[in-house]
């Protein structure tokens, strides 16, 4: 019989010295402490912390009263407003799980998660009925939509019998809300394109979520009551766990419905905002942007950008308009940031494209991130910190998902060896900051977006005319990257680039169109098998007609 350590003996875990991690917690420390301070601002509309509980506490009651409790699924479909920052609390209080939705996706796209994560409940926004209508009629079964009106921007079809605002008006403010009865119980789920043509759904716990919430402010310096702008979306890795983050911080939630550098700009001066995430699409536009915009910026706001590798150039050019940029690396199985571009005092007199191009790198662990090296990707070896030797990054650690629902064997080959396998090639350095070199895995990054290259090949194989097709990533000066298509025809068959693009266009999302078309035999190995490494060579070589 093993002895019982002294440290163990009458002391137990109670209700006095444990309780499950939550970022609910984190909510409801900032309603009850700070309950009239600012929460959310959207155009004229301003909504206290203790405000925005109460109507969250109602929502969580009247799910309930559908039906909605542990381990079910709420989708959602929301822009960056108010609803969509509140169902980040209320979702989760009435025990269920949220799936924010990208709202760029195609109706058959959409219908497919709503159906992988079971969802019973839609919160939809009137602007994407459409595609919704569509998507709903693709469903074999019966899912209840309740619609969102947000009122600077009203047009679009009714699809439910009721609206978000019946949700608050019918609420109980004395509902007792659901916490985790263990904090390895979901709180989110999140659909990734991955490497097959459907989404695989990622699933983060209320203890990750917990931990990144915090980790995001410690590695970002956040102090408390800091403005943030969303210019990220939401529903990309429950928008990197910054509602929750904001929670932490009890900050102001500033609502940006639609993401053009004139409403960023003017936002940053009159709602005195002081951080941002965005992908670097978003940074470049803010550059390119007219001169006249630009005026009157504050110094100082703090900036942070992931996504596609941002070429030092953009981060320059951000650093020369005066805001302060980060830049944090992970993966939507990662709750979005895990590695960090952390900055050192002794850089701080190098010259400014020295700068630049070190912020590039994509850095090292945060905080509370656990663990991540850059390894042989089956001996688990790690590689030299000679910034030469190429291995995969493997993480592991608190704020690695649950695993991707319904499909073990993905999980468990995504896990193997007890690290979590992001699929990207890196080196290290000898400051141990690491830079990615490639993907290995053929992922597009477009806009901070993840297309699968196989999706889209998928439907061009459809296509009468198309005998063979490949797709890549190619560089792109706004987006990072969009994807190329390499097409090879059925003999007698003719077809031009834009004839390839507008089929595309009728079957895919617009963001995941390829924007160049390529046609000629594919370079393959003897055995038949695509290189695409060489494809993405002459990707980048080719110019157009």
């Amino acid at each position: 019989m093993t002895a019982i350590s002294i440290y163990d003996q009458d002391l137990s875990r109670n209700a006095a010295n444990h309780e499950q991690l939550t970022p609910l917690s984190f909510f409801h420390r900032a309603a009850s402490l700070y309950p009239d301070n600012e929460a959310i601002v959207h155009g004229e509309l301003s909504r206290s912390w203790g405000a925005m509980y109460e109507r969250c506490v109602k929502v969580a009651s009247s799910l309930a009263s559908l039906g909605i409790g542990r381990g079910d699924t709420v989708a959602a479909i929301l822009p960056n407003i108010p609803e969509m920052f509140e169902i980040h609390f209320a979702v989760p209080m009435a025990g269920a799980i949220l799936n924010a939705i990208n709202t760029r996706l195609d109706a058959r796209s959409i219908a497919f998660i709503l159906d992988h994560g079971e969802a019973k409940v839609l919160l939809t926004d009137v602007e994407f009925s459409p595609v919704i209508e569509e998507a709903l009629s693709l469903l074999q079964r019966e899912i209840v939509v309740i619609d969102i009106i947000d009122p600077l921007f009203d047009q679009g079809d009714l699809l439910g019998g009721s609206n978000y605002d019946d949700l608050v008006a019918d609420g109980d403010a004395d509902f007792e809300w659901i916490r985790p009865a263990d904090e390895w119980d979901a709180i989110s789920l999140n659909y990734t394109s991955g490497t097959t043509g459907d989404p695989k759904g990622v699933v983060y716990h209320h203890r990750g979520a917990y931990l990144n919430a915090a980790n995001n402010a410690l590695s970002w310096g956040m102090e408390l009551h800091p403005r943030y702008l969303w210019t990220l979306p939401m529903f990309h890795c429950n928008g990197w766990c910054f509602p929750w983050t904001l929670a932490t911080t009890v900050g102001t939630t500033i609502c940006l419905r639609h993401v053009r550098e004139d409403a960023i700009f003017e936002s940053i001066r009159s709602n005195g905002v002081t951080h941002f995430c965005g992908a670097p699409v978003v940074l470049n536009t803010l550059i390119n942007a007219p001169d006249e915009l630009k005026k009157d910026l504050r110094p100082g706001i703090k900036v942070m950008t992931a996504g596609a590798a941002p070429p030092a150039a953009v981060i320059q050019g951000m650093d020369e308009l005066g805001f302060d940029v980060i830049h944090v690396y992970g993966l939507t199985e990662t709750y979005g940031p895990m590695v960090v571009s952390a900055w050192k005092p002794e850089w701080d007199d190098l010259p400014a494209v020295e700068k630049a191009s070190l912020k590039a790198r994509q850095g090292i662990s945060s905080v509370l991130a656990g663990e991540m090296v850059v390894a042989d990707a089956e001996t688990l070896e790690p590689v030299p910190w000679d910034g030469k030797t190429q291995g995969e990054i493997l993480m592991r650690g608190n704020i690695v998902m649950k695993g991707y629902l319904k499909n073990p064997a993905t999980t468990r080959a995504a896990f193997k060896g007890g690290w979590f396998h992001s699929g990207d090639i890196a080196v290290c350095h000898p400051d141990g900051y690491i830079q990615i070199k490639d993907r290995s895995k053929d992922i597009i990054i477009s806009g901070g977006e993840n297309i699968s290259s196989i999706e889209i090949e998928d439907i061009l194989f459809k296509h009468p005319k198309i005998l063979e097709a490949a797709v890549v990533a190619k560089s792109d000066e706004k987006w990072g990257e969009h994807p190329c298509a390499f097409v090879t025809l059925k003999e007698g068959q003719q077809m031009d680039a834009q004839e390839v693009i507008d089929y595309c266009n009728e079957e895919l999302a617009r963001f995941k169109v390829p924007k160049t078309v390529i046609f000629g035999p594919l370079v393959k190995t003897s055995t038949g098998k695509v290189q695409k490494y060489l494809l993405r060579e002459q990707a980048e070589a080719y110019g157009g007609d």
